[in-house]
C-alpha cells in the first residue's frame, strides 16, 4: 500500500508540471496580455482591466504615463503603445515580470510554486492566496451542500428505482431524470429567477450574495435561514443534472446486485425482501457509489459554478478564474489552476484509496505488477 501511495504521489509531480507548462505555452501566444491591458486603458480603449487597477498600483500607472514623449514607440510589440514613453513600458514589463525570457520566468513560477508562493494578482494589490480565502467559502459552500443533496436524494430513489425496476414508477421517474439532466443549469437558473426571484411571478427568494446585509447582528437560528433562503436557487440549479448521474448509477448496482446468486440463497433461507436489501445488497451494491464520494466532492466543487455565480451574483473562485483570464491576471490564473489541479489529483488518489478500503478485494497495487 505505501509503495503505491508513494507512487502516485510522485507522479503528481511531472503531472502538475505537464498542466503548469502546456497553460504557459498557451499563455504566451494568447492574444493581449497585462500590458497591453494597461495600455488600453490609459489610453481609454478598454474597461475591464481599469476597474481591476487600485491603490498604489494605480497611481503608480498615472504618473508614468508620458503621452507624446517618444516617436520611436511607433513599431512597439505592444498594441496601442504609439506616443508613450519607452521607459514607461520597460516599467510596465519589470513590474509584470515580462522582462525577462519565457523559460527564465517559467522555471522562477515553477520553483516559486514548489514553495506555494503563488505572487500578488496584477491588478489587485492582494496576494493569489489571500483571494482564494476569500472567494473559498462561496464556492465551498455550493460544492458541499450540492453533493449532500445529491447523495440523501439519489440514493434512496436508485433503490426504489431497481426495487421496481420496469414499473410505472421506474418509468416516469427516469423520464423526469433524463428531461432535468438536458436541461442546462444555467437555463434552469433563469427559470428559477423568473419564477421565484422577482422575475414576472413571485418574489420568494433573493438574488445576490450568500447572507443579507446585518446578517453579523442575527440571532444564530436567524442566521441559518437566511444562509439557506440565499442558497436555496443556486443550489437547486447546479444539483439538477447531478441527480441523473447519482440516481442511476445507484439503481444500476443495486440491480447487478439483485441477480446474484447470493441474494436467491438469502431468499431461500426465508429472510424477509427488507432484510434482502438492507442486510445483503446494500453493502455491497453501495461500495461504488461510497467510494466514489471523494470524486463527486471534487466534481461538484470545481465545475458547473462559473455561470451560476455569475447569474445569482455570488463572488466564487468560478467567478474569479473567469474575471482573471479576462483581465490576463497571470499570477491568479496560474496559482488557482495549480491549486485546484493538485487538490483534484489528491482527491483521484482518496478515491482509489476509499475502493480499497470499502472492499478489501481491489487492490490497485497488485494490478501494477
Amino acid at each position: 500500500m505505501s509503495a503505491y501511495i508513494a507512487r502516485r504521489v510522485l507522479l503528481m509531480i511531472p503531472t502538475l508540471l505537464g498542466i503548469l507548462f502546456v497553460s504557459f505555452i498557451v499563455v504566451q501566444f494568447a492574444p493581449g496580455g497585462p500590458v497591453e491591458r494597461v495600455i488600453a486603458q490609459l489610453s481609454g480603449a478598454d474597461t475591464g482591466a481599469s476597474s481591476r487597477i487600485s491603490g498604489s498600483s494605480g497611481g503608480d500607472f498615472g504618473a508614468r504615463n508620458q503621452v507624446g514623449a517618444s516617436a520611436d514607440m511607433t513599431n512597439s510589440k505592444y498594441r496601442g503603445a504609439q506616443g508613450l514613453d519607452p521607459d514607461f513600458i520597460k516599467s510596465l514589463e519589470k513590474q509584470f515580470g515580462f522582462d525577462k525570457p519565457a523559460p527564465e520566468r517559467f522555471a522562477l513560477m515553477v520553483w516559486n510554486f514548489a514553495r506555494f508562493d503563488f505572487g500578488k494578482s496584477y491588478f489587485r494589490d492582494v496576494s493569489v492566496l489571500q483571494l482564494i480565502k476569500e472567494k473559498l467559502p462561496v464556492s465551498m459552500s455550493l460544492g458541499i451542500w450540492m453533493t449532500l443533496l445529491t447523495y440523501l436524494i439519489s440514493i434512496p430513489l436508485g433503490i426504489r428505482k431497481a426495487v421496481q425496476d420496469g414499473s410505472k414508477f421506474d418509468t416516469w421517474t427516469s423520464a423526469v431524470i433524463i428531461i432535468g439532466f438536458a436541461i442546462p443549469g444555467f437555463l434552469f437558473a433563469i427559470l428559477l429567477i423568473i419564477l421565484f426571484a422577482g422575475g414576472s411571478f413571485f418574489n420568494i427568494f433573493p438574488l445576490r450574495g450568500l447572507t443579507s446585509d446585518g446578517w453579523a447582528q442575527f440571532p444564530w437560528y436567524w442566521k441559518i435561514l437566511d444562509y439557506f433562503w440565499h442558497i436555496a436557487l443556486p443550489l437547486f440549479s447546479m444539483a439538477l443534472g447531478a441527480f441523473a448521474t447519482m440516481t442511476l448509477l445507484t439503481k444500476n448496482s443495486f440491480l447487478d446486485e439483485i441477480r446474484k446468486q447470493y441474494v436467491m440463497t438469502a431468499r431461500a433461507k426465508g429472510c424477509s425482501e427488507r432484510q434482502v436489501l438492507y442486510h445483503h445488497i446494500f453493502r455491497n451494491a453501495m461500495l461504488i457509489v461510497i467510494a466514489g464520494f471523494p470524486g463527486a466532492f471534487i466534481h461538484a466543487f470545481f465545475s458547473g459554478s462559473l455561470l451560476i455565480e455569475t447569474i445569482f451574483s455570488l463572488d466564487g473562485l468560478g467567478l474569479l478564474g473567469f474575471e482573471s483570464v479576462l483581465n490576463r491576471d497571470y499570477p491568479v490564473v496560474f496559482g488557482t489552476l495549480f491549486i485546484f489541479s493538485l487538490v483534484g489529483l489528491v482527491i483521484n488518489l482518496v478515491s482509489d484509496l476509499a475502493y480499497m478500503w470499502i472492499d478489501p478485494r481491489i487492490d490497485f497495487e497488485a494490478r501494477e505488477v
